[in-house]
């Protein structure tokens, strides 16, 4: 799995969410966030900042059984003037748990896929400051810059939670859409170093895996490591491809299925 360096990716949580509270403020409480249905700035601001703060008290704690787990959420400010400051707190404090001492400590790992438990709460916290912030900036009229390698982590993130052994407790109608009778997807960057941008995924009767490398594939979606995160997240649709740089070489109505079956829980 393709991991960012823990300074790396401490650094960029914090980065992604001071961006992604510039783009609140400019959208404004009450704008639409057209890359998440049905919600408001406020209501992206608000999930953000819990999740942080509900995040490091899992860590802080050591919580390592799900019945530990926080039932408290942070309370967002009634003064959109004060979020910024409240979110750049929050990703502060999350940033300072997930410490080179807490990396590898005992702490609850949802997907029970190998990772310790704060490594996979560093992983999804870069995915809520990176994704999140694309929707902020898109609903700002902002540019929303993502560096080839986070997003290349955070699509090996996506995939290894999509093939992990808990997703059909969390997802089992996403679970059960994907597996199949040996169908391939891969999919491609062109802007990653030394391997790291390929993930090949095959659909099988027990469930989906995936691996990295390219292979012979059934689809092959080739683009930008930001573009193909984009598209796995489903923030650009695949039908947009030309416009973002993505190519779609075999069976797109496989990797349009992939798509349209794999949101993730928190959207």
């Amino acid at each position: 799995m393709t991991e960012l360096n823990a300074e790396r990716a401490r650094t960029a949580i914090v980065e992604h969410t001071r961006r992604l509270a510039e783009s609140a403020a400019e959208a404004g409480p009450d704008a639409a966030v057209p890359t998440a249905p049905g919600w408001t700035i406020t209501a992206l601001v608000e999930h953000v900042g819990q999740t942080q703060h509900w995040v490091s008290e899992i860590i802080e704690r050591r919580v390592t059984e799900p019945a530990q787990l926080p039932t408290q959420m942070a309370v967002l400010p009634t003064d959109p003037g004060e979020w910024q400051a409240w979110l750049s707190q929050s990703a502060q404090r999350v940033a300072d748990a997930c410490s080179d001492e807490a990396l590898d400590a005992p702490v609850f790992n949802p997907a029970a896929d190998g990772r310790s438990g704060t490594r996979f709460w560093m992983s999804s916290m870069l995915n809520e400051a990176v994704v999140h912030g694309f929707d902020a900036a898109n609903a700002a009229g902002r540019p929303a810059d993502i560096d080839a390698d986070i997003a290349a982590a955070l699509i090996s993130n996506h995939l290894a939670l999509l093939t992990s052994p808990t997703w059909e407790m969390q997802r089992s109608e996403s679970a059960h859409a994907i597996r199949g009778t040996g169908q391939t997807l891969q999919w491609l960057a062109t802007d990653t170093a030394d391997g790291a941008g390929a993930w090949f995924v095959e659909r099988r009767p027990d469930g989906a895996t995936y691996h990295h490398g390219a292979g012979q594939a059934d689809v092959t979606v080739t683009g930008p490591a930001r573009s193909l995160l984009l598209t796995l997240t489903r923030r650009i649709p695949l039908n947009d491809h030309k416009a973002i740089g993505i190519s779609v070489d075999g069976d797109a109505d496989l990797a349009q299925h992939w798509l349209d079956n794999t949101a993730h829980v928190s959207g």
